[in-house]
């Protein structure tokens, strides 16, 4: 299965019914500024450079966001936080999201998302994410990431989850760096949401001495490495 095959299936998931129904009322009801929008409201698969050696896992697509425009992190908050730093760090062909038609282009880096679907509250349930692993196993089987990198606590858990790798003594915390069994490093960061980036728990400095660590892990490849174990 290729990358495109993937993502064709993952639009036609209707594996949950709570995110099905969801998703495609806020795209009907839709946000006063955003009438004019022909909201997505489907799930949402990742994108990015198809030979990426940087993989970033998010939670979810937002209600307004993603699920609006149809790709991860483009058209909110998080995603104008998020594409300035991968500008900045040289991940990204422009500083800005605001649709899938705006030319943005991610060198040597693929987003996605633990749940594909936007979750009301931005909560997805255990059986959701459970659901959508396998999308996020079957990605890193095709992209083989040298780097994973971790946009919160769920991310966090969840690739720990998909690689069976013991927590031990790794505890997410923002800019904590750990090696995987399988061969990945894995990068954790806070989620650049408003909740982090308006309080200053996230601040621009600390999001671009995490990315700089990434790029300075980005090593070329000299082996195949181990592929996560099916859920």
């Amino acid at each position: 299965m290729s990358l495109e095959e993937l993502k064709r299936e993952i639009i036609s998931c209707r594996k949950c019914p709570r995110l099905v129904v969801w998703r495609e009322e806020v795209a009907r009801t839709k946000r006063k500024a955003y009438m004019d929008w022909d909201y997505w409201g489907k799930p949402v698969p990742g994108f990015g450079d198809p030979k990426a050696r940087v993989l970033v896992v998010g939670l979810a697509p937002g209600a307004h966001g993603s699920n609006r425009t149809g790709r991860n992190f483009t058209g909110d908050a998080s995603g104008k936080f998020l594409y300035a730093a991968l500008y900045r760090a040289g991940f990204a062909s422009q500083p800005n999201s605001a649709s899938r038609g705006d030319g943005l282009r991610l060198k040597d880096m693929y987003i996605t998302a633990c749940g594909r679907c936007a979750p009301p509250q931005n909560k997805p349930t255990t059986e959701e994410l459970d659901n959508c692993q396998p999308f996020l196993e079957r990605e890193i089987e095709l992209l083989q990431p040298n780097v994973i990198v971790v946009l919160g606590r769920i991310a966090f858990e969840r690739i720990l989850r998909v690689y069976s790798e013991p927590k031990g003594d790794k505890k997410f915390a923002h800019g904590a760096v750990f090696r995987l069994e399988a061969g990945p490093w894995l990068v954790c960061s806070y989620h650049p949401s408003q909740q982090n980036t308006l309080t200053g728990k996230l601040t621009v400095e600390m999001f671009d001495a995490m990315w700089a660590q990434v790029k300075e892990l980005v090593e070329p490849r000299h082996t195949v490495l181990r592929s996560p174990r099916r859920s």
